[in-house]
């Protein structure tokens, strides 16, 4: 009986093993530069709450321009009441900001006294292949989810990325945002009009 059910739990392991290794859980989004709507139905003419999960500059001016397109599309828009989006904005800058071309220390003089300190290689003493690459920029993305006011029910999600610099994050912001609602009620991954 024990082996049996050994078996049957390490099967079971096999099977959910590949399942969770591709997103940990998470659905698998756009590729970046890309939009991708999910409507399980069209969006309802009915009042709709536009909400953040992070409070930023940046998601706060996104979501007047999410406000602005859902009012063009006849909906009554708000900060509370009726069917709830949820606003989630994200920017990562895994660069740091740095260059890389930036020696790694500052020469700095020191002459004084009887021993006195040797300047600092400004290059790193190293194997050039263990270096790794800089990331390319930084990561900009924007998921909008309806939820059905009285059961909660998920109406409608939108995803959208881009890779701008922090000078062109809320270009790319509007970009996605412009791109998502020229064409909302339909199921599609397309270019997100990132800024170049």
């Amino acid at each position: 009986m024990r082996i049996a059910a050994t078996l049957v739990a390490l099967s079971a392991l096999c099977f959910a093993a590949p399942v969770s290794a591709q997103g940990y859980g998470l659905g698998s989004g756009p590729k970046l530069g890309q939009i991708e709507i999910k409507a399980y139905q069209k969006i309802p003419k009915v009042k709709i709450a536009v909400q953040l999960t992070s409070d930023t500059h940046l998601a706060r001016e996104l979501r007047r321009q999410v406000m602005v397109r859902l009012g063009q599309r006849g909906n009554q828009v708000g900060f509370s009441g009726g069917n709830i989006m949820r606003m989630d904005v994200s920017y990562f800058d895994l660069s740091g900001g740095a260059d890389r071309d930036m020696p790694m220390m500052q020469s700095q003089d020191y002459e004084t006294g009887a021993n006195p300190r040797l300047m600092l290689p400004a290059n790193p003493i190293g194997r050039r292949d263990t270096i790794p690459a800089a990331p390319s920029g930084a990561t900009l993305r924007v998921s909008l989810t309806l939820y059905e006011a009285s059961g909660g029910k998920v109406l409608w999600t939108a995803t959208g990325s881009c890779s701008v610099r922090s000078s062109q994050a809320m270009a790319g912001g509007l970009s996605i945002v412009n791109h998502i609602f020229d064409n909302a009620d339909a199921n599609r991954v397309a270019d997100a009009g990132c800024p170049l």
